[in-house]
């Protein structure tokens, strides 16, 4: 059996630089969206269900996405066909996005934007598995967290740029998006199909067979064998029906307590969600009856056999992305409201927090951008765990943190622990993850490790605006304290989890 080779810098370099674009496109989405939903007319209480495009997107694209590219070999490889097609589609939607003359048509351009950004995501994290050694991969998606945050803090600041440095009005007509927001999102377009073209034409990958010389198939390459359930036959229909029906039996329960409760509507999407999911295994159950295998059983049945160190990290991702979407959704809310004393859209004062808020968000992904260096050197002095621990700890301390705060200048303090905590989400579980999954599932695996991402984004948009109103008086700021105890029991959750390369 032959060694995988190591990879030189520049070679993880470039097989990494189209996540600058990547980056730049989605936090151009979170940094903006809420921004041009309030714009266009949307309430503070239905900006999160508005948002619940993005996150029901990411379930079903990515895990299809993975999937499928597993399974592909071509011409251009196995992920990258992948990376280009996306990155075309997102970059036309990021033109189109910030010109949405109504309300309706901005929410399915996030849509559709989202499910572009996906299809040239999913497979990135993947390729890193395929590309890179063990020893080599903490390294390789602390590089990804690099140029998240590298691209992240140029999209985040490109309104304020436009409007600062160049004179572009910051400022509309009712319903009218800002000129320097719709010139932000050209230049993400721009940016994201070049970077992603870049990777595309500047990186290899491994053939099937040479996966296969580096026993990178049936076990991981550091010699571990797959963990419980990977061996195990597929799942019996049995299973699949009973499953299916208990699910679906537990979606119409819920749905029909919130029509008789009256409650918020968008909590329909809860119930509606596990009945979809018991439908399908239902489905996957009758397939498997009559010995028909397709690409739904196929997710499925990795669903079912996940191995246990993926399990324990889906908690972990849970709490973190619960913790990121409440900011995502309601950091500018809660700043033009607690800092800057406006809901008025259409005052200066709204404006210039909104754009400070794109300041903030420009510096929590530029530290991400530094400490992404560091966290390799704090997992070779502890571990992959201990290092996210504190890292998510330090974010949970910088949500708190901002109710304390007036100043707008104080404001960077928090969001400079944010940023460490971003970097970390965005490397150390995948670096920990990869160890335990086998060669020919990466792609797959990775995508349905997405879904405890968007399964807490789904929850956050169907009851954060509930909350919002109900319990927080309508004070957007105890959103973003809601976040800082998601990711403060997120970093105690860490603990729980198998490292199989932890030599500790």
């Amino acid at each position: 059996m032959k060694t995988q080779p190591r990879l030189s810098f520049w070679q993880i370099w470039n097989m990494s630089f189209g996540f600058l674009g990547i980056q730049m496109g989605f936090a151009l989405q979170n940094a903006n969206v809420s921004r041009i939903f309030e714009t266009l007319g949307a309430s503070i209480e239905n900006i999160p269900i508005l948002w619940i495009a993005a996150p029901v997107t990411g379930l079903i694209v990515q895990p299809i996405i993975g999937h499928y590219s597993d399974k592909t070999w071509t011409r251009l490889g196995r992920r990258r066909p992948y990376f280009l097609g996306g990155a075309i589609l997102a970059s036309v939607a990021l033109i189109f996005m910030p010109n949405s003359p109504v309300l309706w048509i901005a929410a399915g351009m996030l849509w559709i934007m989202d499910a572009s950004i996906n299809i040239s995501m999913e497979p990135f994290r993947a390729f890193v598995g395929d590309n890179l050694p063990s020893e080599q991969r903490t390294k390789g998606f602390a590089m990804q967290s690099f140029f998240i945050g590298t691209g992240a803090v140029v999209a985040s600041l490109l309104p304020y740029i436009f409007t600062n440095w160049f004179g572009i009005d910051n400022t509309a007509e009712e319903g009218v998006i800002p000129p320097s927001v719709k010139w932000a999102f050209y230049v993400g377009a721009a940016v994201f199909i070049t970077t992603v073209l870049w990777t595309v034409f500047k990186s290899k990958e491994y053939t099937p067979e040479e996966l296969a010389s580096f026993g990178k198939t049936d076990e991981t390459e550091n010699g571990h064998k797959k963990q419980t359930g990977l061996h195990e036959p597929g799942i019996p229909s049995g299973k699949f029906m009973k499953s299916g029906l208990i699910w679906s039996f537990a979606g119409l329960i819920i749905a029909a307590m919130i029509y008789l409760l009256n409650l918020e509507k968008e909590l329909y999407i809860l119930g509606f969600g596990l009945l979809l999911y018991g439908i399908l295994q239902v489905i996957s159950g009758l397939f498997v009856t009559r010995n028909k295998s397709n690409g739904l059983t196929e997710i499925l049945t990795d669903l079912r056999k996940m191995p246990d160190t993926m399990r324990q990290l889906a908690i972990v991702q849970f709490f973190s992305w619960l913790a990121l979407f409440s900011m995502w959704i309601y950091t500018t809310s809660a700043i033009t409201g607690h800092v800057y004393g406006t809901t008025d859209t259409t005052s200066v004062a709204y404006n210039d927090g909104a754009d400070w808020v794109g300041v903030l968000f420009g510096v929590y992904n530029g530290a991400a951008a530094l400490f992404a260096f560091l966290l390799p050197v704090l997992a070779k002095l502890t571990s992959r765990k201990m290092t996210h621990s504190i890292s998510l700890i330090a974010g949970a301390l910088g949500l708190c943190s901002i109710i304390l705060i007036k100043d707008p200048n104080l404001l960077i303090i928090p969001f400079i622990g944010i940023g460490l905590a971003w970097a970390s989400i965005l490397s150390m579980p995948y670096a920990i993850l990869t160890g335990s999954l086998p060669q020919t599932k990466m792609g797959v695996y990775m995508g349905i490790f997405n879904f405890f991402i968007v399964i807490p984004q789904i929850l956050a948009a169907t009851i954060l605006g509930f909350l919002t109103v109900n319990v927080f008086g309508g004070n957007a700021i105890y959103a973003l304290i809601f976040g800082g105890g998601s990711m403060m029991i997120a970093a105690i959750t860490v603990f729980f989890v198998k490292d199989p390369d932890d030599k500790k």
